[in-house]
């Protein structure tokens, strides 16, 4: 089979001329060669920015995911990991204690405060005590406070005449000088002659020395007790060996005086007497 030649208008053979002389297809080389295929290069991240464009991308996913939830329908796959936050740690707190330890405490706690309060009851309830034996006297008066006047315009003093010599013997016994010695009538120097009556050289030697022979001081401090006298009387004689003195010495007989003010009774005499009362005479039955 033969080649046929494309005829051209002109009638002769070959590729068609255009009028400017150039030929069909020529122009399109050309073009190729003066443009060059460019590629534009990826831009290049450094990475930092690539750590924090994962971190957004990462926020965006945990934000879907939630939107997601709140719709009720389910995400096709699980957030990412949000991402991580550095915190400011804490300021140490003081450490809490152990409960035993805690417990313990308290218990510790309630004992001292039922300790105090028992010591406490005690005390009122010794100096209770005390007045009841040595008839109220205040233990904090002075001694010159007590029988050095003050008695006329205050009552200090017993209202009962047996009472008054049962103080004396009480805080003898409790070795008090201060409040025994103040029974007396120091005006008179009725202090003095007790002390010499029983061996001393003052008062305030009298009662300790007569102290230290004291072998039971509740018996002793007990020794007088009320009895019956005539209520018209002012002056009336107590004499220790009518009483039975128990645990140390008689202290002789005693002259007490009612006062005007409040109707007290002073010690205003004093007469010696035995250390040891001789003992009552057996009774006697009646005789044919």
């Amino acid at each position: 089979m033969g080649h046929v030649v494309e005829q051209r208008p002109d009638g002769e053979p070959g590729p068609e001329r255009r009028p400017d002389g150039a030929t069909p297809g020529s122009e399109v080389e050309p073009a190729r060669q003066a443009a060059p295929e460019q590629r534009a290069e990826p831009e290049r991240f450094d990475a930092e920015q690539f750590r924090q464009f994962q971190q957004f991308q990462q926020f965006q996913e945990f934000l879907r995911y939630q939107e997601a939830q709140q719709g009720g329908s389910t995400p096709r796959y699980p957030p990412a990991a949000a991402p991580p936050q550095q915190l400011d740690p804490a300021p140490p707190g003081r450490p809490k204690a152990p409960r035993w330890l805690r417990w313990l405490g308290k218990k510790v706690l309630g004992w001292l405060v039922f300790l105090a309060l028992l010591a406490l009851a005690l005390i009122l309830a010794a100096k209770y005590i005390i007045n009841m034996v040595t008839g109220g006297d205040d233990p904090e008066r002075p001694a010159a406070e007590m029988g050095g006047g003050t008695y006329r315009t205050n009552k200090i003093l017993s209202t009962e005449p047996y009472e008054a010599v049962r103080k004396v013997y009480a805080q003898i016994a409790y070795g008090r000088p201060d409040l025994a010695c103040g029974y007396f009538d120091n005006e008179r120097g009725i202090q003095q002659r007790f002390a010499v009556n029983t061996g001393y050289a003052d008062c305030r030697e009298a009662v300790l020395g007569l102290h230290e022979q004291v072998a039971h001081v509740n018996d002793y401090a007990e020794s007088i007790y009320p009895r019956t006298y005539d209520p018209d009387a002012t002056t009336i004689r107590i004499d220790s060996c009518d009483f039975p003195i128990e645990g140390g010495p008689a202290l002789g007989t005693f002259v007490v005086t009612k006062q005007d003010f409040e109707g007290q009774w002073l010690i205003t005499g004093h007469e010696k007497g035995p250390r040891t009362c001789p003992a009552p005479p057996a009774s006697t039955g009646p005789t044919r």
